[in-house]
């Protein structure tokens, strides 16, 4: 089964812009998005319905043209989830989570810790909310897979200018220390399992200074998954040259 995540930034502007023949080629068995700013109705029909896909979206319910997710699965799910969070974490469309028979995948748009401490400290509880859910659910015995944008590099390696955004969001000492938290609870970063020392490869650039020109990035996206599921990982890949987003695609191949 092969999986995709990508934040396209705007799901209109990608499709308006010819990248969504990308996903029509290729035809991933799932596909992720994250921050598709939209709600289904505003999207032409192949994009709301393609052929071949059960759709889910979730959207900002307080803001509209903000945030939000989709999934499209081959197969169909047995159930899919929104709310998924506890205290009402996720009004702003940043979850989907779909049940099927041999594996529970959660589809993220993970909060950007920037535009003050406020915004930092909605960003640390999304994350602990979201930590104690998936523990949850592996507790019971299930084999989660969770990916999209997470707003964190983790380590050095995954930034190009690690020394110089020690004090910014994305780089935190607090952010990155949750992600070593996913890690000791046996989440497996599938990147770094095919390609733990590989440096260079990121997966978003800031649009403005044309970073992505000169590969001045960062590595925000991820695919984690359960350890029960890593023998049945067949690999993981960045796709940095698939263009239409700030961030580039990311995949997984996993044998179920």
């Amino acid at each position: 089964m092969r999986i995709v995540s990508w934040n396209i930034n705007g799901l209109r502007s990608l499709h308006k812009q010819g990248y969504w023949k990308w996903f029509e080629t290729e035809k991933p068995d799932i596909l992720c998005l994250q921050e598709i700013k939209a709600e289904s109705a505003q999207l032409a029909p192949e994009v709301a319905m393609p052929l071949g896909y059960f759709p889910f979206f979730n959207s900002s319910r307080g803001r509209k043209g903000y945030s939000g997710v989709a999934m499209y699965t081959k197969k169909k799910p047995l159930e899919v989830h929104y709310d998924i969070l506890e205290n009402g974490l996720d009004e702003e469309g940043r979850l989907i989570e779909a049940v099927f028979e041999d594996f529970v995948l959660i589809n993220g748009y993970f909060p950007n810790g920037g535009q003050g401490p406020e915004r930092l400290e909605y960003k640390l509880r999304f994350y602990d909310a979201f930590l104690k859910h998936v523990n949850s659910l592996v507790k019971q015995g299930k084999s989660v897979i969770f990916c999209g944008d997470i707003n964190t590099a983790h380590e050095e390696i995954d930034l190009a200018r690690p020394k110089e955004n020690e004090k910014n969001t994305g780089f935190l000492p607090e952010e990155r220390a949750w992600l070593d938290e996913v890690i000791a609870a046996g989440f497996v970063d599938t990147f770094r399992h095919f390609y733990p020392n590989k440096t260079g490869v990121y997966t978003y650039w800031d649009q403005k200074s044309r970073a992505r020109d000169r590969n001045v990035g960062w590595r925000i996206d991820y695919f984690f998954v359960s350890p029960d599921l890593v023998p049945k990982l067949k690999k993981a890949e960045i796709l940095p040259l698939v263009f239409g987003s700030d961030h580039c695609p990311l995949e997984i191949e996993v044998g179920i």
